[in-house]
């Protein structure tokens, strides 16, 4: 009854029912969104019931380090098999890999029985940008090139080509302090952080504060910030809330800088 199979074109309406199931898309209202961006540069799967699409997975590459950017099966068709199969699929047993899962402990337990383990919370933060310090640090514009070696040595791996997709996106903006780095979107609902990083967990805070500051008019800003990191306290006291919460899981050797980096919540 169920099959699994590489995305096409056609069928990718219906992975985007299923997406909007689950409120992935809210983030993206317009196209290109990151299911195009899985589609030409990851590795989309469809999981079908008959030729109807109940599910999907994806993968991004960051060098030799996968993650695991999307599993989805429609609640109907949960405890069916098909996340497993759609996981089994997508993810090579010898590959390094990671992924953000949900608090639902059936996904837990499938990512763990394929080889993963928890290692941080990750909180998605939001707050207003006004109780931020000024540093006095004044961030300068950087081209996703200028910034591929901090995001590769603090994320993982290298994605020049993903990064330099998102730059190309409407009101995403680039940027470098010292040995760190931010990339941020501007939207209707504030500033979106993310992917940034540093050398050093300083670099890291340095480059995200003075960032957050340069964009104070956007009022409000959205990160991830993986438990580890010393920037979540500091923006818990400057009045951001914890919006959400998944689990960082990884398949070992620690490939993520868990307390100087900050993923992007769909690029990973």
């Amino acid at each position: 009854m169920y099959s699994v199979r590489q995305a096409t074109a056609t069928e990718m309406a219906g992975v985007r029912a299923v997406a909007n199931r689950f409120g992935n898309l809210g983030g993206w209202p317009d196209r290109p969104d990151y299911l195009d961006r899985e589609l030409a540069n990851g590795r989309l799967l469809a999981g079908l019931a008959g030729d109807t699409v109940v599910g999907f997975g994806a993968t991004f590459a960051r060098g030799g380090l996968l993650h695991l950017a999307d599993l989805f099966v429609l609640p109907e068709h949960q405890s069916s098999g098909l996340g497993r199969s759609l996981l089994a699929t997508l993810l090579p047993r010898d590959a390094p890999r990671v992924t953000f899962a949900s608090a639902d402990p059936r996904a837990l337990a499938l990512y763990v029985r394929q080889g993963m383990r928890p290692v941080s919370p990750l909180l998605y933060l939001r707050g207003p940008l006004a109780a931020l310090p000024d540093r006095g640090l004044r961030p300068s514009a950087a081209t996703p090139e200028a910034v591929a070696e901090l995001d590769a040595d603090a994320s993982g791996g290298r994605r020049a080509a993903d990064l330099a997709w998102y730059a190309g996106l409407p009101g995403v903006s680039g940027y470098r302090v010292g040995d760190g780095y931010v990339m941020v979107r501007e939207t209707a609902g504030g500033l979106l952080v993310g992917p940034a990083g540093g050398r050093t967990t300083r670099a890291c805070a340095d480059a995200v504060l003075a960032v957050l500051v340069r964009h104070r008019s956007a009022g409000t800003a959205k990160l991830c910030v993986l438990g580890p990191n010393p920037l979540l306290p500091l923006l818990l006291e400057a009045r951001f809330t914890i919006a959400d919460l998944d689990q960082f899981l990884s398949s070992g050797g620690d490939p993520v800088a868990l307390d100087r980096y900050l993923p992007h919540p769909d690029l990973g």
